[in-house]
């Protein structure tokens, strides 16, 4: 499946805990008003979460989304995304790699790599992804071990080895610090706590669209 780039734009990626701390709704609704505010897609990521209640929640946020135009991924899970009709999935550094992700599912995803290192970019694009994930910009609390930030200027040397797909920033972005890294060459951003984690999901998708589009010019 080939992906729009403009689905990119704006990805919110789940985590039940920060939402629970932030406005508790329900995954679903939460993402059905990051949708609404201009949400370009959802990626499902619970690391924490088995098989079958992934699955189940897959299913569910799918449903929540339709006819939304926001597009629906999921991280990690070749499996959940394909049974669940997912249009794409997000792929590590140590999840299956994207040669044999492409064997299974074919041209039925559309594929997104983190690609943090510009060896990593390379990789990703030699393997024909759709688009990289580089990062993280910025320190970020919501991924435990993370790695040392590269900044936007990190980026952009990132992005000068990955032969023109479309990357999206993630880490510790948020509205006010978004800027930077689509003056670097982002094509969108990707949130976690700064969508999962606000009172009101809407609004602070609203918010960072806003802002993305004013950054674009």
């Amino acid at each position: 499946m080939s992906l729009d780039s403009a689905r990119i734009t704006l990805i919110v990626i789940t985590d039940i805990e920060i939402l629970a701390r932030g406005s508790n709704m329900p995954m679903a609704d939460a993402v059905r008003a990051a949708a609404a505010g201009g949400a370009t897609m959802i990626q499902l990521r619970e690391k924490a979460m088995e098989g079958a209640a992934l699955l189940r929640q897959a299913d569910e946020l799918c449903a929540a989304l339709e006819g939304s135009g926001c597009a629906f991924t999921v991280n990690d899970r070749l499996d959940i995304a394909m049974a669940s009709g997912a249009e794409g999935v997000h792929l590590g550094q140590e999840d299956m790699p994207l040669s044999r992700a492409k064997r299974l599912a074919g041209d039925r995803l559309a594929y997104g790599v983190t690609a943090g290192k510009i060896e990593w970019a390379r990789g990703a694009v030699a393997d024909g992804a759709d688009y990289i994930g580089v990062g993280p910009i910025y320190p970020t609390g919501s991924k435990e071990n993370a790695r040392a930030p590269i900044g936007p200027d990190g980026m952009a040397d990132v992005l000068a080895h990955a032969g023109g797909l479309p990357a999206v920033a993630i880490g510790g972005v948020n509205a006010e610090n978004l800027g930077p890294v689509i003056a670097a060459g982002a094509g969108g951003v990707a949130v976690i706590g700064a969508v999962m984690g606000a009172p009101d999901p809407e609004a602070a998708a609203r918010e960072i669209r806003r802002r993305i589009e004013e950054a674009r010019g």
